[in-house]
């Protein structure tokens, strides 16, 4: 995955100079009966052998529920957002931290990818981890993909909130659409050293390029170590802010391609400990690229969906996206900080069947286009996909797997005959696609 930080584990605009406003279009295929274009969010695409987003995806867009009122996705934003509103002020009061809630979600590879210094051949570039548009075009991973634009456009401190989309494993936690919120502060030496007395000889910047885990090449060790300080004591108060003064917290050093030192943050949660979030001192040379080397600057990001379920006690990730009265309606409060533990609108039974099939030739199938294909064909009412058994045949040396489909509707009790029918279409989907023989 790209970064673990924000799986929440994720746009932009048109091209990277230009801010993309999401005005909820509709989301339209294929419009014009042209064979080599998509429609999305009013705009036309050209599609390639890279396009792999599926219809089920597609009608996903526009739906912006982290701004819907009274959802949940949207009472964990509002609460995130209040904290830095209260905690960051400019001279005259006003909120220091501009907020960007609607950018379209449809970004460039150099947006998602490049502008972070993703190398170019890490694994999250793949068509196995991505939904393409085309070859340049994608739906964004995770929403740093903004994050040099907006630094380009001279924007020093900034939440970016929005769906992200990630072909991904198949459980209660997991769904190839999800919710993430990113900051960015960004600090002249002024800033950073106005509480140090005698700073008058401190410098940001380091012309040794000396590199280390302390510290970026290019920065000094006491201009980072005050940012670090900052950051941490930030968010830890926003961890106190959303489960409580009395939560207990933890740093653990990360690696992201894009910060530099790199940390998650974990609460003690029910017992365990959680990572929420993940942060670091943004790379200098991203900040060089979009017009701000002079400063310094902190960022971290968070998924929506694990706080929500965490704080509400939500235990599967699709509802979501329900729309039954009887779950949003637990939600419809006026005071955003109000404790809500989620009651159960039903329990469904599951149905559980099995698919196994010997794998193809080629090395080009992967279990992430099998779920994919599963979610293609049965939607929502896909709990989980286990991979149960891995066999490689002693002579044939061919490999096999065995799925276990978990099928369960959040609304309501699934006929076992309707189970069936989706269960076979699978299968034979799984044959024409990918050239699978089934056991």
């Amino acid at each position: 995955m790209i970064l673990k930080w924000y799986h929440f584990y994720s746009t932009l605009f048109r091209n990277t100079k230009q801010l993309t406003i999401n005005r909820n279009f509709s989301t339209i295929v294929n419009v014009n009966k042209s064979p080599n274009e998509l429609e999305l969010l009013g705009q036309k695409y050209l599609i390639d052998e890279w396009t792999n987003i599926t219809p089920q995806i597609i009608s996903k867009l526009g739906r912006n529920l982290h701004v819907t009122r009274y959802h949940p996705l949207s009472l964990v934003r509002q609460r995130v957002i209040d904290y830095f509103y209260k905690n960051y002020r400019n001279r005259t009061g006003n909120p220091l931290f501009s907020v960007f809630d609607n950018l379209n979600p449809i970004v460039t590879v150099a947006q998602n990818f490049d502008s972070l210094l993703v190398p170019k051949d890490h694994p999250s570039r793949t068509k196995n981890d991505c939904y393409y548009i085309n070859h340049d075009i994608l739906l964004r991973a995770h929403t740093t993909a903004h994050q040099a634009d907006l630094i380009s456009m001279g924007l020093n401190n900034f939440l970016v909130v929005g769906d992200v989309y990630r072909r991904d494993e198949i459980d209660s936690t997991h769904y190839p659409v999800f919710h993430q919120i990113d900051a960015v502060r960004i600090c002249t030496r002024e800033e950073i050293f106005k509480n140090v007395n005698g700073s008058g000889d401190l410098k940001l910047f380091d012309s040794r390029e000396v590199e280390s885990a302390e510290k970026q090449g290019s920065h000094t060790l006491e201009s980072v170590k005050i940012m670090e300080h900052e950051l941490k004591s930030c968010l830890v108060g926003l961890a106190k802010a959303i489960f409580g003064q009395d939560i207990k917290c933890r740093w653990v050093d990360q690696y992201f391609p894009f910060t530099h030192p790199s940390w998650e943050l974990e609460v003690f949660h029910e017992n365990k400990w959680l990572e929420i979030l993940g942060c670091g001192i943004i790379r200098q040379s991203i900040l060089n690229k979009s017009g701000a080397g002079d400063r310094m600057g902190w960022a971290f990001g968070m998924g929506l969906e694990r706080l929500a379920m965490c704080l509400y006690n939500i235990p599967d990730i699709r509802l979501f996206w329900s729309a039954d009265t009887g779950f949003l309606n637990q939600f419809k409060i006026d005071d955003i900080n109000t404790k809500i533990q989620y009651k159960a609108i039903s329990i469904y039974p599951q149905c559980r069947n099995d698919i196994s099939f010997w794998l193809p030739d080629d090395d080009h199938y992967t279990s992430n286009n099998f779920y994919e294909l599963v979610r293609e064909i049965g939607d929502d009412i896909i709990e989980q996909v286990i991979l149960k058994d891995v066999f490689t045949h002693p002579k044939t040396k061919k490999t096999s797997h065995c799925y276990t489909i978990v099928y369960r509707h959040m609304e309501r009790t699934l006929l076992k005959t309707e189970v069936n029918d989706i269960h076979h279409k699978i299968e034979k989907a799984a044959k024409e696609r990918f050239h699978v023989t089934i056991r």
